[in-house]
């Protein structure tokens, strides 16, 4: 993490609006900000260069979507010091289940969450891990 930054997030996700806007919102609140649109871009870079804080992530993508995504982050034991947070629209209990099964740190749902809550759930999360909290 850098000193002049809360943390350093990498944000995922097939929707442009969406990665602009999530990003605006945390680079005003002092996150180092890197943004990908889809899972296999994402997985190239954190293969790349392993050091977000926070991974925030959607579940549902294009090519590799964020189940995939987030088996292949665990299986080849990448970004294993990151907080893993979904963010998607995706609320069915059974969806929740199966990230849960692999050590997500927190999830958010879209649909129910308006920026300024997402970015305060994610800061809690992160702070927790982290233990500045």
């Amino acid at each position: 993490m850098k000193e002049n930054s809360r943390y350093k997030i990498l944000l995922i996700d097939d929707d442009k609006f969406l990665i602009e806007m999530y990003s605006l919102k945390f680079k005003e609140n002092s996150f180092d900000v890197e943004t990908v649109f889809g899972g296999q871009e994402a997985l190239e870079k954190i293969k790349e260069n392993d050091i977000f804080d926070i991974v925030l992530m959607d579940l549902i993508m294009p090519a590799m979507d964020g189940f995939e995504l987030l088996e292949k982050i665990r299986s080849e034991k990448l970004a294993e010091k990151s907080a893993i947070i979904i963010l998607s629209n995706q609320g069915q209990k059974s969806d929740i289940d199966r990230v849960e099964s692999l050590s997500i740190d927190g999830y958010i749902i879209k649909a129910s969450t308006i920026p300024s809550e997402v970015l305060s759930k994610v800061t809690d999360i992160a702070d927790k891990k982290f233990g500045k909290k």
